[in-house]
């Protein structure tokens, strides 16, 4: 079942929020304003962090809930080359490009197809001009949201262009499974199948290390709480806020169960599949707590997960990582779920 309702209204038009419930009674809105996931209920708890009001969907800097396009990420130095040409790119993490620039995809408004029935779906559409944020090529970008039967929101990202460019689509979602606004996720237990991960800078960006997590913080091949790691002194824990904000090299290829992660109090588990080769797991290390949130809740530092499936930040400047290259005439198609259940 789908219901649409106005959100709110920017720049002269409506953002409207498309409520799915699939035939068990889960429930998810979405925005058409930047594909915002602004809740997502499973047996009563609702699991994702989300602005108050849609203006806070302009200042979002914590990107809660968004799609990011057309790089989730960074971009070292906000430049890249392709085919021997050099682009450069809006400048707006520190001397950077992050999650696509100043008005990336999770700042636009994006076209709905609402599909009903017992796993409704959303399909969104987007065109990117040319020289959009830098960027080079015109891209068409459909993203579609389904809440499964399983219950489960599957995510499928497809794009073409008409030049070579990049593209690197993500969902930025903060989860709780204790409820968006019970506090940190320090108690949540967390699996992760990523033996190594990509040591950054104090801005975040990957100097090409592959580094193992045997033996540090980082390392979530067992299941254990979260907390532990973000309270360390690891240099890498410490460099970005006391937390984690960094790329896993996941297990793998093709479609994987690539991480679960439980809620301690609910008991909700969460599985992540995907066929992507990264993940960036950030655990909300920079969120303001005076900002207006869903239901008047008050959020702070660790308050959320992101489990943001990607190819690796600054891979188009470390030739030895992943590019997320996208040809002419080639498709991109990726698709990430996440699998709920208790």
């Amino acid at each position: 079942m789908i219901s649409i309702s106005k959100f709110g209204e920017l720049d002269g038009k409506d953002v409207l929020c498309y409520k799915l419930e699939n035939k068990n009674g889960m429930t998810m809105e979405v925005l058409n304003f930047g594909g915002v996931v602004q809740s997502l209920v499973f047996e009563g708890t609702d699991m994702v962090l989300a602005h108050d009001k849609v203006e806070d969907y302009l200042d979002n800097d914590a990107n809660l809930g968004v799609l990011v396009g057309r790089n989730s990420n960074r971009i070292a130095n906000a430049e890249f080359e392709l085919n021997g040409k050099t682009y450069k790119l809006a400048v707006n993490n520190h001397k950077g490009n992050l999650h696509g620039g100043i008005i990336g995809f999770s700042k636009k408004f994006w076209d709905v197809e609402a599909i009903d029935g017992d796993a409704p779906s959303l399909q969104l559409s987007l065109l990117s001009p040319d020289g959009d944020e830098g960027f080079p090529g015109e891209v068409k970008v459909t993203v579609t949201y389904t809440l499964t039967e399983s219950n489960s929101l599957r995510i499928h990202y497809e794009a073409t262009c008409d030049s070579d460019t990049i593209v690197n689509l993500t969902n930025h979602s903060y989860f709780n499974l204790n409820g968006a606004d019970s506090g940190t996720i320090d108690n949540h237990k967390l699996v992760l199948n990523a033996p190594f991960f990509t040591p950054t800078d104090s801005e975040g960006i990957p100097s090409g290390e592959i580094r193992p997590v045997k033996g540090t913080p980082m390392d979530f091949l067992s299941e254990k709480e979260i907390g532990p790691a973000l309270n360390s002194d690891y240099e890498q824990i410490v460099i970005v806020e006391n937390g984690i904000d960094h790329n896993y090299v996941l297990e793998g290829t093709g479609f994987r169960n690539i991480a679960t992660v439980t809620g301690d109090i609910t008991g909700i588990k969460m599985n992540v599949y995907t066929d992507l080769p990264g993940v960036q797991i950030y655990t909300a290390n920079f969120l303001k707590e005076n900002d207006s949130y869903k239901n008047d809740a008050t959020y702070g530092k660790h308050h959320g997960i992101c489990l943001e499936t990607q190819y690796f930040p600054n891979a188009m400047n470390i030739p030895h990582f992943n590019t997320p290259i996208l040809r002419k005439g080639e498709k991109y198609d990726t698709t990430t779920e996440y699998v709920f259940s208790k």
